[in-house]
């Protein structure tokens, strides 16, 4: 059993947010047509094509980081810290008295960024947990979640 208490803050949902959209159709497409417009303004000379590919590759994690920002800070349950357990039913989150518990067999896949370990409840929600408030519980969570979780669904890196 592990118990934590995580406080997420806008760049841990930052994080998040841009892992889940660059790994989606619509973050590839975005990001492929925004180079393409840049290559093609140097093979044309048509320098409007890299104004839109600029655009094209800006706009995203522009729009992601403010996303974040304003629901950190309009969103009350950002303002406190969850208090995660995890143990061999599942990993139950809880907040004042509000709590919510996802068993292991429910949970849609776990991913890792070099911010954080991200544990999907569903294809666009998830847990969140900030590898710098992990501290020497760290590996303990990557544990805990491998070993409950099917290999394939487990792709995190320490």
């Amino acid at each position: 059993m592990i118990e934590l208490d995580v406080k997420i803050g806008a760049g841990d949902l930052y994080d998040y947010m841009l892992r889940h959209t660059y790994n989606s159709s619509a973050g590839v497409v975005g990001s492929t047509f925004g180079a393409l417009f840049i290559l093609v303004a140097f093979g044309t000379q048509r320098w409007a094509f890299i104004v839109f590919g600029i655009i094209l590759l800006l706009y995203l994690p522009c729009s992601l980081y403010i996303k974040s920002r304003k629901q950190v800070l309009s969103n009350p349950s950002f303002r406190k810290p969850l208090h995660y357990l995890l143990d061999d039913t599942g990993i139950t989150i809880s907040q004042d008295e509000d709590q919510i518990q996802y068993p292991w067999e429910e949970l849609y896949r776990a991913v890792s960024t070099g911010r954080s370990i991200i544990v999907y409840t569903s294809r666009v929600n998830a847990t969140i947990f900030p590898k710098n408030q992990l501290e020497d519980k760290k590996t303990a969570v990557i544990e805990m979640i491998a070993t409950h979780m099917p290999p394939e669904k487990v792709k995190i890196r320490g």
